[in-house]
């Protein structure tokens, strides 16, 4: 679109050039011409403030909610590690202040008090259980991929015991979840059990005829072995650690063959 810029020294050529009677009314048009021009010279000024304003306010907000993140993952994982060092039961908010250098005041803008810190470790612990049956899941067949899941979850509690009672034993972290009906962080090991019995089932691999029922008997077993072997019940077998272990191993194998088809 063109538009007309007009100035003072434009003003005064055209009227000296102008006849009287025609003076005013050309007057009149060019006062508007100014008024337009004045307008729309200001609206885009204040626009590109507004716009300035705008990027310059979500920069920040952007900048401050990556500081909130980059602190969580900092005091997550001082508590894991701290957790697997010496067990959480040992561990205080104020340990894991120290661990970063902060003070518990710091933690306490973040977590409103140890339960809810510890779902959040929770949480990372299951990411950790995800990535571990990724890796080793890797058979085409169904029930050599049931097999593999039943030796990774095995291995998983031997090599992180302390994360394994956080994520099935104790009860603090799911404090945290209050009411609510589901366990979220507990989706993901879940669903990859169901799904697999599930497939299993349906290509006649598994004695069982329903997906929650297998799914269930099947962490139920090896969740009872796990847990026994935990808390240091398993020394009724009157059996040395690694005579247990492979007592252990055993039971899961010989559990395996009966419930295939």
């Amino acid at each position: 679109m063109h538009t007309t810029f007009v100035t003072q020294a434009s003003l005064h050529s055209i009227c000296s050039q102008t006849h009287p009677p025609h003076r005013t009314a050309l007057l009149r048009k060019l006062e508007w011409e100014l008024l337009k021009n004045f307008h729309s010279n200001l609206e885009s000024k204040q626009c590109s403030v507004y716009l300035h304003r705008k990027q310059f306010n979500m920069g920040i907000a952007e900048r401050k909610e990556r500081e909130r993140a980059d602190m969580r993952r900092r005091i997550v994982d001082a508590a894991m590690a701290m957790f697997v060092e010496v067990g959480y039961e040992k561990v205080s908010i104020r340990n894991i202040a120290d661990r970063i250098e902060y003070s518990p005041a710091t933690i306490y803008l973040y977590y409103k008090d140890k339960d809810e810190l510890l779902y959040d470790v929770q949480k990372e612990a299951f990411t950790e259980l995800a990535a571990h049956f990724a890796h080793n899941l890797t058979a085409a067949d169904p029930i050599e991929r049931l097999v593999q899941l039943a030796w990774a979850y095995i291995g998983f509690y031997r090599a992180n015991p302390e994360l394994y009672d956080l994520m099935f034993i104790i009860k603090a972290p799911m404090n945290a979840e209050g009411e609510q009906e589901k366990w979220k962080n507990g989706d993901s090991a879940y669903d990859a059990l169901y799904h697999l019995v599930a497939e299993c089932i349906e290509k006649k691999r598994l004695r069982f005829t329903d997906p929650t029922t297998a799914a269930l008997s099947i962490w139920a077993f090896a969740h009872g072995l796990i847990s026994l072997d935990l808390r240091s019940r398993l020394k009724v077998c009157k059996l040395p650690e690694k005579a247990l272990n492979i007592s252990i191993d055993d039971a899961i194998r010989a559990y395996l063959e009966v419930i295939k088809c």
